[in-house]
């Protein structure tokens, strides 16, 4: 590493607005990944840089730098194109656990590295773990093996992958400098293209429920996503979905799992099956297997109603250790201890959810992390009775809680009871679907 540069003169360059080299931006995050450059330097980079912004050549020489700081898996021995997908979070966002598996016996290889959960929203790591058995640890030699007999892997991130990008989102995560669009491109991108993927799906979500609360952010960083994608010569798709209520019926990571496997079987609600059916379409005409998106979607509709998806699913679960009696018999898993159910005081429609107070309620009846040290409780959760435009009457159920935490009921009761908004008049509903992203720009989304 070049000892050319100044820490302190490249602070003050973007502190004062100025664009960054990416010999520059290198040498700052090789320094930093080794230890010889300071917690409170790197800071100071990572604040100017959240106040003054990246710009795309920045924001792609970050994404390489962090990149290389690890090892950039080799798939070449994997036979076909691999494509992934990646979700910027949401309550309920649980499609990865049905896509993979459809996309996979559709022919296309999809190297899953997965995260766990952030705040209000669930993590694919934490889902896949409520499966009794189920190991998403794993080192590189077996991560390979399991891609080569499958076609498909689900893993955490290991610690050879991107630890530039584990080290400075710890960093990121104690200096407010979380909700950069830039920095959250580079983190979100540098992992995946460290997969050894060929092509990626994006699904970026926004709303009350989502991390980008308002169109526009979400379409940036749609935009920066893809043109960081495109820049390392991989076919990049984005689409920017709804997250003003959670998706599907079900919140909490076993209850999630389940809604997965009734979606594999082709009975999944209508949110998740049209999504689903969406970015494993994309997914599969990315990889080579379809003509175009239509196609794909019918190939992906065709692997869930053959049962090729749900072989394919309980074939990992059961590679990875997972305990495959459970996904084929839902109700031999436990049952949390307490349940209680929240009930319309008005008749009406249900107007609005607020997707947020609904995941922070999941997560305090033990289905997420209030702290670091939390353990996560799979039983957890929430089950949607409805959802928004359904009528409602008086003393009718909302939703009902799953809980082994007791004292938190009172509590969350009454948040979800400010969560749900209930009108005279039904309400117009929003496409879930608006707005697709991809190298020939931004546009309306239609299909």
């Amino acid at each position: 590493m070049s000892s050319k540069y100044n820490i302190v003169s490249l602070i003050r360059k973007k502190r004062d607005g100025k664009v960054l080299t990416s010999n520059e931006i290198s040498y700052i995050v090789e320094a930093y990944t080794k230890n010889e450059i300071e917690d409170y330097q790197a800071s100071a980079f990572l604040m100017a840089s959240f106040l003054n912004g990246l710009n795309a050549d920045e924001s792609a020489a970050l994404t390489d730098s962090m990149l290389h700081s690890g090892i950039v898996v080799d798939l070449s021995s994997v036979s076909g194109k691999k494509v992934d997908k990646h979700s910027t979070g949401g309550v309920g966002d649980k499609l990865s656990l049905i896509l993979a598996p459809v996309v996979a016996s559709a022919g296309v290889p999809v190297p899953m590295i997965s995260g766990r959960g952030l705040g209000h929203t669930g993590g694919t790591l934490d889902k896949l773990e409520s499966i009794p058995g189920f190991t998403v640890d794993m080192d590189l030699d077996r991560y390979l093996d399991i891609i080569t007999k499958h076609g498909l892997v689900l893993a955490g991130q290991t610690k050879e992958i991107a630890p530039a990008d584990k080290k400075l989102y710890s960093l990121r995560d104690v200096t407010a400098t979380v909700e950069s669009i830039p920095l959250i491109a580079g983190s979100i991108m540098s992992k995946k293209l460290a997969e050894g993927i060929d092509a990626l799906v994006l699904d970026v979500k926004y709303g009350s429920g989502a991390f980008m609360k308002e169109l526009d952010d979400a379409i940036e960083l749609a935009e920066t996503l893809v043109s960081i994608g495109e820049k390392f010569n991989k076919k990049t798709v984005a689409y920017l979905t709804n997250m003003d209520q959670p998706l599907g019926f079900k919140i909490g990571n076993w209850l999630e799992v389940e809604e997965c496997v009734e979606a594999l079987q082709g009975d999944g609600p209508e949110d998740i099956m049209k999504l689903s059916n969406l970015l494993s379409g994309t997914m599969i005409w990315l990889g080579g297997r379809a003509e175009n998106v239509e196609e794909g979607i019918r190939i992906s509709e065709q692997q869930i109603s053959g049962g090729y998806a749900f072989r394919k699913w309980i074939d990992i679960v059961e590679e990875q250790g997972g305990d495959s009696s459970v996904i084929k018999d839902l109700s031999k898993y436990p049952k949390a201890e307490y349940e209680f159910e929240l009930h319309s005081k008005v008749e009406g429609y249900v107007s609005g959810m607020n997707s947020y107070e609904i995941g922070i309620a999941s997560l305090e009846l033990g289905a997420g992390r209030v702290s670091i040290e939390d353990k996560i409780d799979p039983m957890a959760g929430i089950t949607l009775e409805k959802k928004v435009g359904d009528k409602i009457t008086k003393g009718e159920t909302i939703l009902t809680g799953f809980t082994n935490k007791p004292a938190m009921i009172e509590t969350v009761t009454e948040q979800l009871y400010g969560a749900v908004e209930i009108s005279r008049e039904k309400p117009e509903i929003k496409p879930l679907v608006t707005h697709v992203s991809d190298s020939e720009g931004t546009r309306a989304f239609e299909l």
